[in-house]
């Protein structure tokens, strides 16, 4: 079978998220960056951001969403730039070429769909932008975007201000979406033989995960039902995160039945009454229920409240820090690696999901221009061309 092949011009998080989960499945993937000016540092600005773990270019920040690939360094704004990206695109049969820059460049740089699909006419094309081509200027960065849709406005607690979610979860959903349509496109190419261009808007993408929130405001649903909950669950009480003892506990009642399990253990019993019986009428106290169920918890351990939940199939947990979510046993095995330059190992997140022969260890990211020589020749193109394409500029 042939290794797919992915050309990205790539910076940030959004689309390096995305074609990472193509070099999970094995595929080619070369990122591009800008030749530098000499006014900044050269190529992806987040090369330089975090802690420095193996040299200037190649810090914390880069190095998970980067693993597994190829690094050139290639002037769009030349002319010849273009001229070889069209080359390189044909010369490695290259599958999907990817993009993350504003829309308003895609012509100026010669990335643009018309022009590439014109020199390969099954590649399928994809690009990141804020708000999609119909705003071409504006710029997409995830937490704009999560002010400007709506996840501020539902993160927090219902006294405080509007908060940032604790991940940069925009960029890593256009980044899935990215992944998605890439695979049904590659579906289609194989029935029809056709490329396509695939258009990701963060600002949509985003929007697409409000379904708990947004139809609520057409069925007449008051301001409490679509803002801030804190931990709270807005529909199914009690739901929340509840001190302890020795920490604190999250637990889940989905249904009246959950409810009745909870109040039959002796810890709980104390919280029955015929007003609570429901959901709806535990709604309607729900003050006084969470201020009520705080009081209990917090004079027990964690693990006595824990197995008494267990023992009420009550779904529960304590909170874990990330040191140790990476110890559960669901997910230690399933940890992926790279190896440091030094040969020092570094566990990093699993993938979504297993597949079969789907590589675990993966190559540490690459320097700036690391690959350029290397990929040019496996374009055909001479050590005597490189030379000359390095000496004026056209790549480094």
């Amino acid at each position: 079978m042939k290794r797919r092949t992915v050309l990205s011009l790539e910076q940030a998080l959004s689309l390096p998220s995305a074609t990472l989960r193509f070099a999970q499945l094995g595929w080619r993937v070369i990122r591009i960056e800008a030749t530098g000016d000499g006014r900044g540092l050269p190529g992806d600005p987040n090369r330089y951001i975090g802690t420095q773990v193996a040299d200037e270019d190649r810090r914390s920040y880069f190095v998970a969403p980067n693993v597994g690939k190829e690094a050139i360094a290639l002037n769009l704004k030349d002319q010849q730039g273009q001229a070889l990206l069209r080359r390189l695109i044909t010369a490695l049969d290259v599958d999907v070429f990817c993009c993350n820059t504003v829309p308003v460049r895609y012509t100026q740089l010669g990335i643009d769909y018309d022009t590439l699909s014109a020199a390969k006419p099954d590649l399928i094309w994809a690009g990141i932008s804020a708000m999609g081509p119909a705003y071409p200027e504006a710029p997409g960065y995830d937490p704009v975007i999560q002010a400007m849709c709506g996840y501020m406005e539902v993160t927090g607690d219902a006294k405080g201000p509007p908060t940032l979610m604790g991940l940069p979860v925009i960029d890593l959903k256009a980044g899935d979406e990215v992944y998605a349509n890439v695979l049904l496109a590659l579906l289609e190419r194989a029935e029809t033989g056709k490329g396509r261009r695939i258009d990701v808007s963060m600002l949509q993408a985003a929007a697409s995960w409000l379904i708990t929130v947004l139809p609520l405001i057409d069925f007449g649903c008051g301001d409490e039902e679509i803002t801030r909950a804190g931990n709270e669950h807005r529909k199914f009480i009690p739901t929340n995160v509840y001190p302890a003892r020795d920490g604190f506990v999250y637990m889940a009642i989905g249904s009246d039945v959950q409810w009745r399990r909870l109040t039959a253990s002796p810890r709980f019993a104390s919280l029955e009454s015929e007003a609570r019986a429901t959901n709806a009428g535990r709604h309607k106290d729900r003050v006084a229920l969470h201020r009520d169920m705080a009081a209990l918890t917090m004079n027990h351990p964690v693990d006595d409240i824990l197995a008494d939940l267990r023992a009420a199939t009550i779904p529960a947990t304590r909170i874990f820090d990330l040191r140790q979510v990476r110890e559960l046993p669901q997910l230690k095995e399933r940890l992926t690696w790279t190896a440091m330059p030094d040969g020092r190992a570094i566990g990093m997140q699993p993938m979504a999901v297993d597949l079969p022969q789907a590589p675990r260890t993966m190559t540490f990211p690459p320097k700036y221009a690391a690959d350029t020589r290397r990929v040019l020749a496996d374009a055909g193109i001479s050590d005597h061309e490189i030379n000359g394409l390095m000496t004026g500029g056209v790549v480094a």
